[in-house]
């Protein structure tokens, strides 16, 4: 019989590997969606809604696969999820029309479902100091995005895109079953029948919950928005073919995956509130850089003339994108943190709400992003639109942490008390 911290350590292994493999191909529209948009010849916002239909299931499911982690375990529920989607990736290959690959899609986004399934099953095994780290370390299969798009444009452009999904739904199948043969089930891990869905779902009138969710909706709804939308749009700004861009726009997947780890260690060490901050104010200098657009502009002056040209060229573009790549992949790390400090006894329940509005953020931006270009003809406007939220979201931890934290401090007693 193998030791608890070994099957500890196994759960999450396996765990991670599982969840790449469901990463990458719920990320794989990034890249077949491309040739995809040229085959139909599709607008921008039909090609952000091809992109991110996917993750409309993958985030609509997050809320009962919790639930069903919470009540039945995450061995059995992952294991399924995993099964359920290898039938609809193939059928992938066999699509024509623009509804076919929508309605196939839909299918195919379970896969993303599996990240709540997975973050509760992992942090169940471990103590709570160590929580954080096991579900960053969990975390770090959102790098599948990063290898989608180093494997799959070498296959579009050897075999055309039908192989990808070909290819994939035979990834899936055989790492469902490594999953079922090196992970173990804890009865005590299991809620069973104690828990009613009512008692479950109450945790929606909780407004903290209601907070976190909007702060992973950028970390990880931003994320996803991103390494969806990235390869295009290096194609589009800086005129790459699909390898080049694809490879490109892994500077900003890789980070968001492999440093969720270490994003885990620091919120153990620091504190959630602290390093959530942090991530989200780097966020938002990124993004109010990355917001310019390329433009020229005259002055004149008195020996004539002169025209000046304002815009990031691709390597510093990608250097930024590799930054906010980093802080995004520990915000995702600490947000989670929250959630195991908060709510150590229906992280099942919580993860999947939070992971919800996550996955929601990841289904509207890029259709945003789209029709933001559509209408504006302004490629870094969707840099604009995530400055935005990221400053709603920074104003709204400032005013109801920060501020409180103020107010509750031993310093600021002491300074009334003089007072």
């Amino acid at each position: 019989m193998a030791s608890q911290k070994y099957q500890a350590w196994s759960v999450v292994v396996m765990s991670t590997l599982a969840f790449t493999v469901c990463f990458m191909i719920w990320m794989m529209f990034a890249v077949i969606g491309i040739p995809i948009k040229k085959q139909l010849d599709l607008n921008e916002t039909q090609f952000g809604l091809l992109v991110a239909m996917p993750v409309l299931t993958g985030s609509l499911i997050r809320l009962p696969l919790g639930m069903w982690t919470d009540k039945f375990g995450g061995r059995i529920v992952f294991f399924i999820l995993m099964l359920s989607t290898v039938i609809p990736i193939y059928f992938i290959s066999w699509c024509t029309e623009y509804w076919h690959f929508l309605v196939t899609s839909l299918f195919v986004g379970v896969a993303g479902g599996s990240f709540t399934v997975g973050i509760a099953y992992c942090a169940r095994w471990f103590p709570k100091n160590q929580q954080g780290l096991s579900m960053g370390i969990f975390g770090a299969g959102n790098t599948g995005a990063a290898v989608t798009k180093l494997v799959a444009p070498i296959i579009v452009v050897g075999y055309g895109w039908t192989m990808v999904p070909q290819v994939y739904s035979v990834l899936m199948l055989v790492t469902a079953i490594a999953f079922w043969f090196f992970t173990y089930t804890d009865p005590g891990h299991v809620v069973g029948k104690s828990v009613t869905i009512r008692e479950q779902l109450a945790t929606l009138k909780d407004p903290v919950v209601w907070k976190y969710s909007q702060y992973y909706s950028i970390v990880f709804g931003g994320y996803v928005a991103m390494a969806l939308w990235m390869t295009k749009y290096y194609i589009g700004e800086y005129g790459f073919d699909i390898k080049t861009a694809a490879f490109l726009a892994a500077a900003f997947s890789i980070p968001g995956g492999v440093l969720r780890a270490v994003g885990g260690y620091f919120s153990d060490r620091f504190g959630a509130h602290t390093i959530t901050w942090w991530v989200m104010l780097i966020s938002m200098v990124c993004l109010f850089i990355l917001s310019f657009p390329h433009a020229e502009f005259t002055i004149k002056t008195v020996t004539g003339p002169v025209t000046f040209s304002l815009g990031l060229d691709v390597t510093i573009f990608t250097v930024i994108m590799f930054a906010m790549g980093i802080a995004f992949a520990i915000g995702k790390a600490s947000v989670f943190k929250y959630i195991s400090d908060d709510y150590p006894h229906n992280i099942g329940v919580i993860s999947g709400v939070v992971g919800l509005a996550g996955g929601m953020g990841g289904f509207l931006l890029p259709i945003m992003f789209g029709a933001l270009v559509d209408i504006t003809g302004i490629r870094s406007s969707c840099f604009m639109l995530m400055f935005g939220i990221v400053w709603v979201s920074l104003m709204w931890m400032y005013w109801t942490e920060v501020r409180k934290r103020d107010k509750t401090s031993p310093k600021r007693d002491l300074a009334d008390a003089l007072e």
